[in-house]
């Protein structure tokens, strides 16, 4: 057995023991480590910041993409807006022991499903620290143990972070071991998670790019709770307000490219492309925005860029966006259908109708209707943060919030039945 072989399973060992001790520990106690942790955060501004900068130099030095760095980084903004996320999640409604039905069948048995923890969660992600603070709040705020095992381009950040969860949760009475990083990046690691370390690891939860959910895919000796690559469409239909649609593109794409939740495909309707097409382009182009399309789109924009079939099937995370015109709703339903993640899509419409129609036909994690795919995240869905967009069809799906982190059992009543 390697040094790092048994490390890691030592972390699993740890694990198990410290979520049977938060599984039992009160609500009130797991809201007190969370309320520590967002007052740590913001203590420790300077310290984060002078760690992350060490990330990003060395980041830099090595070439990362300038997308990939604005992932990496944090700023004054982001470090205040991690403490607030935290403080969310410390004020979401505790999920645990709750009863989501309750019955009695003819047999005269009181049975009722009650939420509980799922246990160990092994929490595998690249260049974003924040993920390191929005998956231990998670994991603590629904009574979850969790192995987090970050990128080692945002190692120094996620070392000061973890940190400072280990002493939020010692100061509320709870086992430090409840949340721990991998300190090592050594890629070995990721290996060893996915085995399950012995037992200890109950689901593997990836967040990253394709190469690594396809990895985890294939090796996983647990359950996986996948997060596919955010291949996202708006779509403007015959109805759309030009406004209500510039404001929306502009926002979907070039509020931040490099996040999951920004659209990368534009789908037009033939009968109003010459319309919207035009202004809308001009918005993205004097932001900054390259610009691909098909050759009614192009007819309408000249100097955009032809399409191919790899960009329909690209998640650009820069400011690229591919652009179709469709015959209507149905041919736009078809073009996601073929090339879509299941992550998000957006219709603009001003008829609700046709709105409401879209959303039925689209079987993505997340439909919005007159609203930027930007909103694909689980601190705008209220749940203070989202250790991940779940495109799975079972257990969750979406933005998975602290309720989407439990699984349930029955407890069942009797008055001394016994079955004939």
């Amino acid at each position: 057995m390697t040094d790092l072989t048994a490390r890691m399973l030592d972390l699993g060992r740890r694990a198990r023991a410290a979520a049977a001790a938060l599984r039992e520990a009160p609500a009130a106690a797991r809201t007190r480590a969370l309320e520590r942790l967002s007052e740590k955060l913001k203590a420790a501004e300077p310290a984060l910041l002078a760690a992350n900068a060490r990330d990003v130099d060395a980041a830099r030095a090595n070439g990362m993409a300038e997308a990939q760095i604005d992932r990496l980084l944090l700023t004054p903004a982001r470090v205040e807006g991690m403490a607030q996320a935290v403080a969310i999640i410390a004020a979401v409604p505790d999920p645990l022991g709750v009863e989501t039905e309750r019955w009695t069948p003819a047999n005269g048995l009181d049975i009722a499903r009650v939420r509980t923890p799922i246990g160990v969660l092994g929490v595998i992600y690249e260049s974003r620290p924040n993920v390191t603070a929005d998956a231990a709040a998670l994991c603590i705020r629904s009574g979850n143990a969790a192995i987090l095992r970050c990128g080692s381009d945002c190692l120094q950040s996620s070392l000061a972070i973890a940190a400072l969860i280990a002493e939020a949760l010692a100061e509320a009475g709870l086992p430090a071991d409840a949340i721990q990083l991998v300190d090592t990046p050594d890629r070995e690691a990721v290996g060893l998670m996915l085995t399950g370390l012995d037992g200890a690891i109950d689901v593997i939860v990836p967040r990253g790019g394709k190469s690594l959910v396809a990895r985890v895919q294939a090796e996983a000796r647990t359950a996986v709770l996948s997060h596919l690559e955010g291949l996202n469409h708006t779509y403007l239909h015959t109805s759309a307000d030009l406004e209500t649609a510039r404001a929306i593109v502009l926002n979907a794409k070039m509020r931040r490219v490099s996040v999951c939740g920004a659209t990368e495909t534009l789908l037009v309707d033939r009968e109003v492309a010459e319309r919207l097409l035009p202004p809308i382009t001009a918005d993205l182009i004097a932001a900054g925005c390259e610009l691909r399309g098909d050759a009614k789109a192009q007819a309408l924009v000249p100097g955009m860029v032809p399409a191919d079939e790899s960009d329909w099937l690209t998640e650009y995370l820069a400011p690229i966006l591919a652009v179709r015109v469709v015959e209507d709703m149905d041919a736009a339903v078809d073009h996601i259908a073929r090339y879509g993640s299941g992550h998000t899509e957006a219709i603009v419409a001003t008829d609700q109708a046709a709105a409401e129609r879209f959303a039925s036909k689209i079987d993505s994690a997340i439909v919005l209707i007159n609203a930027s795919t930007q909103f694909a995240d689980g601190g705008e869905f209220g749940f203070g943060g989202e250790i991940g967009i779940s495109t799975n069809r079972l257990h969750a799906r979406g933005p998975v919030g602290a309720e989407q982190l439990t699984t349930y059992k029955y407890v069942v009543r009797g008055q001394g039945q016994v079955r004939p």
